[in-house]
């Protein structure tokens, strides 16, 4: 979650409360903050939702443990959401273009995967496998109870070409909200990186390939 997201999720805190009859503390809400912050907002709501209609469950006040091992359970969902979008941009953007998504993961995902450049280099039979990697990192990144550095943007073969050459990189497209994928970038890595992170040779070579392929032709 982000900070634009905050309204939302009090509303979430103020309804079990309620509900509940539990008076929730300035200190309390910021552990329940801090417990669920790497969640997107609407899992952390389809979350309460299931609780308390849960009739095993349902009729106690959950614990931040007790969302959390519910979101659990929707992280494959957000991890097929989030790879539909990179998906979809790489299909109908491609990645000449830099790019700024709307949930950090997939900046982190995509970098860790070798960046944004490095996609646009798969092949139609390798794109299950490339799918398939995505979500498991994107689902084990949203398990653990931290927010990972992520790059503000990810760069795509027209600012690399560019920056080679000293040139001013370009406004990133921003997928998906606006808004949210201007605060993700506002709050990334300044140094945006091809996406030599945690990648293997054949991948930075794969990238420094397009490259070499278009720097002779104009941008």
């Amino acid at each position: 979650m982000e900070q634009i997201d905050r309204q939302r999720f009090a509303h979430c805190l103020l309804a079990a409360s309620e509900l509940y009859g539990k008076a929730i503390t300035e200190g309390i809400a910021s552990i329940w903050w801090d417990a669920l912050r790497t969640y997107d907002v609407e899992t952390v709501e389809t979350a309460f939702r299931r609780h308390m209609a849960n009739p095993d469950t349902g009729q106690f006040m959950p614990k931040p443990a007790d969302i959390v091992r519910i979101a659990g359970g929707t992280s494959q969902d957000g991890a097929l959401v989030a790879w539909a979008k990179v998906d979809k941009a790489v299909r109908s953007i491609g990645t000449y273009a830099t790019v700024a998504f709307d949930d950090p993961l997939i900046q982190r995902v995509v970098q860790d995967m070798g960046g944004w450049i490095a996609l646009g280099t798969k092949g139609e039979d390798e794109w299950p496998f490339i799918a398939n990697e995505f979500r498991n990192r994107y689902v084990g990144f949203r398990q653990r109870a931290e927010v990972p550095d992520y790059p503000a943007v990810l760069l795509g073969i027209t600012d690399a070409q560019n920056a080679r050459k000293g040139y001013k990189m370009s406004a990133p497209v921003l997928i998906g909200d606006r808004t949210k994928a201007l605060a993700v970038s506002a709050k990334g890595s300044d140094a945006p990186a091809v996406g030599f992170h945690r990648i293997d040779q054949a991948a930075a070579n794969a990238v420094e390939n397009v490259l070499r392929l278009v720097d002779a032709k104009p941008v």
